[in-house]
């Protein structure tokens, strides 16, 4: 193998530049070339393909930085459709023209759906990334789960059915992606300082965090030190929720709630009203679980339980919402997910070197050997109709009587966070302070980049 593209699809992390980096050096050391496609998909269907030499003379270009936040080749959330031959022909064709003998998909499970249509034409690999966490398997064959219940004349509807109420960690196939660490590691910090405010003015906070359906992010953000967590993969008790409310904030004058964003009802359904419009993955778009819970909160408590012992003006006004919002996903990674996408990124390298093909690179963990990177079939990924699924978390994380972490919960996050950051994340913060922030304008790298681009 002498050349191969790579490709950063779907939202972005802030481990993607780490994982382009891993996958440039392994290659150099292999003498294999690296060209990056420019936006995704979005550049394999341009049929001018626009794309930058990674590694001319086997040196990475400067501009490939792990450290730097987000993907210097830019995303998009544009997908190959697997029943659209004629594209896929016609992108087989334009990579067969760039003399490239390999592809590297660095995304999520909506990533690897796409590669799936380019997987029979030539050989691919993916790198995982996600801040949400949702690209993988408790445990093997648990894609053998999922139901499916046809429609006349509708998409079908999939639902889940857990069969194994318990499992050992180390079971777990791809036991975190990068850009998880950080988004923890922003969401747990935004809980910590809402709480001040809460604890000063006596408000009860409710405070959001993304995971559409799956609630990894929010289990994490626990490391703030929230009274309650509210997940997608458990219906909200709102009696439950409603008394412990009361029991807190009568002991200690403030409530802290973290909420993932797709929380559902007794019926399943998200709490956040969906709009008609859809994101360009499809995925339709919610308005917010956290205004949704807010309003529920603001009735069932009322005004008179804090007016009466005058703790607040109103239930309004003592009831605020927060979301932490894309913070999650930008920024600087932590040490945890710099390190280990650059890992994951040289293994699908070697992956591709070595003939796997239509393969994932994973992140394992075992109690005895710690993490360490594998490569898996991307088939195991999918359930039985050929559909790839995003991972929930699985309901042995969580406490529904206390809405808190599970023993198992914890025992989860513990090998992931308890050395996740370095002490040169910690120097990294006085550069913001630097005194040339103030006078120098910001330079971003797509300008460099701009320079670097070719096309057929």
């Amino acid at each position: 193998m002498k050349r191969i593209a790579i490709l950063t699809a779907g939202g972005d992390t802030p481990a993607l530049n780490a994982t382009l980096a891993g996958a440039v050096t392994r290659a150099n050391q292999r003498k294999i070339e690296v060209f990056g496609i420019i936006k995704g998909f979005s550049g394999l269907l341009n049929p001018r393909v626009p794309h930058v030499h990674l590694n001319p003379l086997f040196t990475t270009i400067p501009e490939l930085v792990p450290t730097l936040g987000g993907t210097l080749l830019g995303a998009s959330r544009d997908y190959v459709d697997s029943d659209d031959k004629t594209t896929i022909n016609a992108v087989i064709s334009r990579l067969g023209q760039l003399k490239v003998d390999g592809l590297i998909c660095v995304g999520g499970d909506g990533t690897l759906n796409g590669m799936q249509a380019l997987g029979e034409s030539l050989p691919t690999v993916l790198a995982p990334k996600t801040i949400d966490n949702d690209l993988g398997l408790n445990y093997q064959n648990e894609a053998d789960e999922w139901e499916r219940a046809e429609r006349p004349g509708k998409e079908p509807v999939y639902s889940r059915r857990f069969a194994c109420e318990t499992f050992e960690l180390d079971q777990m196939m791809n036991y975190v992606t990068p850009g998880y660490a950080t988004s923890v590691f922003v969401s747990a910090s935004g809980v910590e300082r809402i709480r001040t405010t809460a604890e000063s003015h006596r408000r009860i906070a409710i405070v959001e965090v993304m995971g559409r359906h799956s609630g990894y992010i929010a289990l994490g953000a626990c490391y703030g030190r929230p009274d309650l967590l509210l997940v997608p993969e458990c219906p909200l008790n709102v009696d439950l929720l409603v008394e412990k409310i009361k029991q807190i904030y009568e002991l200690q004058k403030n409530v802290v709630i973290v909420c993932g964003e797709g929380i559902v009802d007794q019926s399943g359904q998200e709490l956040g009203a969906e709009l008609n419009s859809t994101d360009p993955a499809g995925n339709k778009i919610l308005s917010g679980a956290s205004e949704a819970l807010r309003s529920l909160l603001v009735t069932r408590l009322g005004d008179d339980y804090f007016t009466s012992k005058r703790r607040n003006e109103s239930a309004s006004a003592a009831i605020f919402t927060r979301k932490i919002g894309h913070t999650q996903r930008g920024g600087r990674p932590i040490m945890f997910d710099r390190f280990y996408a650059m890992q994951l990124g040289g293994n699908a390298v070697d992956m591709l070197a070595e003939g796997q093909i239509n393969s994932v690179s994973i992140l394992q963990w075992s109690e005895k050997n710690g993490f360490h990177v594998a490569g898996i079939p991307a088939n195991d990924f999918r359930d039985r109709w050929g559909l790839i699924h995003a991972r929930q978390m699985h309901p042995s994380f969580y406490d529904p009587i206390r809405m808190k972490p599970s023993a198992t919960g914890i025992d989860y996050l513990k090998p992931i966070f308890n050395n996740a950051v370095g002490p040169d994340d910690c120097e990294a913060l006085q550069k913001t302070f630097s005194a040339s922030n103030l006078s120098s304008p910001y330079h971003s790298v797509n300008t460099d980049i701009n320079k670097r681009i070719r096309t057929l």
